[in-house]
């Protein structure tokens, strides 16, 4: 990365995956010192169930319990986004079609699911929606999103 990239990350409601995975891509970008990298890093949801509210409960405090800082407010991405970012960077297929659909037709953005920098094949390339199942679904999304934020890291830088 010659200059400052933007990404944005995207699941459905902007309050479980997304989140989380801005904020974990935030502290590794921070823990390797790659800040200057960066002019925005940021997470959405392509629906506007939640919008205004905090993240969920478990992905706060997942990440919180791993040392990572969590502050947001959920947002819906919009088709103008496709031209601020970067890389727009989603969850599963069922995101994937939905952005497709807003996606105007000459975007900036590279848009892919976050799983493209599962380079190892060690962890499933979708990040599945943990907001109905158990803890133990939003640890694995963490330790995931963590693994793909640094891969992505090495790939892209």
């Amino acid at each position: 990365m010659s200059e400052q990239v933007s990404v944005a990350f995207v699941c459905l409601g902007n309050i479980c995956r997304s989140p989380m995975a801005e904020a974990v891509f935030k502290h590794v970008v921070k823990e390797k010192g790659l800040q200057d990298k960066f002019k925005r890093i940021e997470s959405f949801g392509t629906a506007g169930y939640h919008v205004g509210e905090s993240p969920d409960s478990r992905s706060a405090s997942t990440c919180r319990k791993n040392g990572v800082p969590i502050s947001h407010s959920a947002q819906q991405i919009k088709s103008k986004h496709f031209k601020e970012f970067d890389y727009i960077i989603c969850m599963d297929e069922s995101n994937l079609r939905n952005l497709k659909r807003i996606q105007p037709k000459e975007p900036k953005a590279q848009l892919s699911l976050f799983g493209k920098w599962n380079t190892d094949n060690k962890f499933q390339d979708i990040v599945d929606d943990p907001y109905y199942g158990g803890n133990e679904g939003f640890e694995y999304n963490f330790k995931q999103v963590w693994y793909f934020s640094e891969q992505f890291l090495e790939l892209e830088s």
